[in-house]
């Protein structure tokens, strides 16, 4: 799978205020592949793994 072929990517965070300091470097990856998929950012509570900080979910076109 290309980078191109994502289309949405869904972003989940336990610390958005952290995330967002660190927000240029998620985006230059699909920045550098010239694509700009749609992109949600959701604040949590907590994830499944303990200690956990972001999970990413992506949806992908063949």
């Amino acid at each position: 799978m290309q980078r191109m072929e994502v289309v949405r990517l869904n972003v989940y965070a336990t610390d958005v205020d952290l995330l967002l300091e660190h927000h240029g470097v998620l985006a230059s990856r699909p920045g550098a592949a010239r694509v700009a998929p749609a992109t949600t950012m959701v604040g949590v509570t907590r994830l499944v793994v303990v200690g956990q900080l972001v999970e990413l979910e992506a949806t992908a076109v063949a």
